[in-house]
């Protein structure tokens, strides 16, 4: 049972992250409900250190801590790529395989040589997911999960300019494009009564029916 109360326009809400490319992402998949946005880097909270081993344990660790730091209701996102062939690695160290400063072009060379590694050559053995979990959480303690999953293969050399992290990779099941070539309204084409196809969407999609009224 949902505990936390429904947003409506003209709410603030603050998106637990410092990364510019998933606010961006959020920015684009909430501008149609009218809420006041405003990301934990923007206010200058601390990124707090993400120890958990799930998606939702990461999510969570965020959420909460902009929650606090903010005095309002956060959004966060855990998202990772976690491909079959690496037994689930990059998961919730997706973000670490690009090391720091962040260089994905890097992640994605490791990826792409620890497949060769494992002998994963052909599609069929190049299966990976893209993970979202979002985490809705209340100063008081409280949240709600929700989770997306998108299915897709990867591909190498990489291509497309479009997204972030390991979007130019990987290749959405039923299309032939990456998400590095595929514009930002196909890639979140969340709407009422549907699925999106990014894992964000997907998650995003959950969270809007039950924690938005959009009327």
């Amino acid at each position: 049972m949902n505990t936390i109360p429904r947003l409506h326009a003209g709410d603030r809400l603050c998106i637990a992250t410092h990364n510019a490319g998933k606010l961006r992402e959020f920015r684009e998949l909430f501008e149609p409900f009218g809420l006041q946005l405003v990301s934990a880097g923007e206010l200058g909270l601390p990124e707090p250190e993400e120890t958990g081993t799930t998606f939702a344990e990461n999510a969570r660790t965020k959420a909460h801590a902009a929650a606090r730091g903010a005095n309002m209701l956060a959004l966060s996102d855990d998202s990772g790529l976690c491909v079959d062939a690496l037994g689930g690695d990059p998961g919730v160290y997706t973000a670490d395989w690009a090391g720091i400063p962040r260089d994905f072009n890097h992640a994605m060379k490791r990826v792409e040589d620890a497949l060769q590694a494992a002998g994963a050559n052909t599609p069929g053995q190049r299966g990976a997911s893209f993970n979202a979990t979002l985490c809705l959480a209340h100063p008081d303690g409280r949240d709600m999960l929700y989770v997306g999953k998108c299915e897709g293969t990867l591909v190498w050399p990489p291509r497309g300019d479009q997204g972030h992290g390991y979007d130019p990779m990987f290749m959405p099941d039923g299309y032939d494009i990456t998400f590095g070539e595929m514009a930002a309204e196909a890639k979140h084409n969340w709407s009422p009564g549907e699925q999106g196809l990014s894992h964000r969407a997907r998650a995003f999609g959950q969270f809007v029916e039950n924690q938005i009224d959009h009327g």
